[in-house]
């Protein structure tokens, strides 16, 4: 048993699955597609992901506004959500996300990653970040 950790952006998704006691998170991939709305390859390799890693639940990153308000990106991934659990079966769990690009970017600083190279990997880590804040909320209840 096994969590997936998305960060849905408009042209990848960074991918983190749980070690198999949920206590942390791992970065494994990055799915790239070449148009924002061309979502079938992207729900299919996770799909892939998701059974190769025996995942039960998935979490998704929502994209809030600092106020706390949802504006487009939101809504979009509210709808990638919906086509996640029809196409996986799995529950999809919503984790508010904000600042976590941020951190990542932090994060591979402090790792000496050059800047040209961060947004290599921004997205996957961002997703652990998301993940793994998740995980941390659920052990603490």
């Amino acid at each position: 048993m096994r969590i997936m950790g998305l960060d849905f952006g408009s042209k990848t998704v960074g991918v983190a699955i749980s070690d198999s006691l949920l206590i942390t998170a791992q970065g494994i991939e990055i799915i790239r597609r070449k148009e924002e709305n061309k979502l079938r390859q992207t729900l299919a390799r996770i799909e892939e992901l998701a059974a190769e890693y025996e995942v039960t639940e998935i979490v998704l990153g929502l994209p809030k506004n600092m106020n706390a308000t949802e504006g487009v990106r939101a809504e979009l991934t509210q709808e990638f959500k919906d086509k996640l659990e029809r196409r996986t079966g799995l529950p999809v769990s919503m984790w508010d996300e904000r600042l976590t690009t941020v951190a990542a970017d932090k994060i591979m600083m402090e790792a000496g990653v050059r800047r040209e190279n961060r947004k290599n990997y921004v997205d996957m880590i961002a997703a652990v970040l998301i993940l793994q804040g998740y995980l941390d909320r659920r052990s603490m209840e």
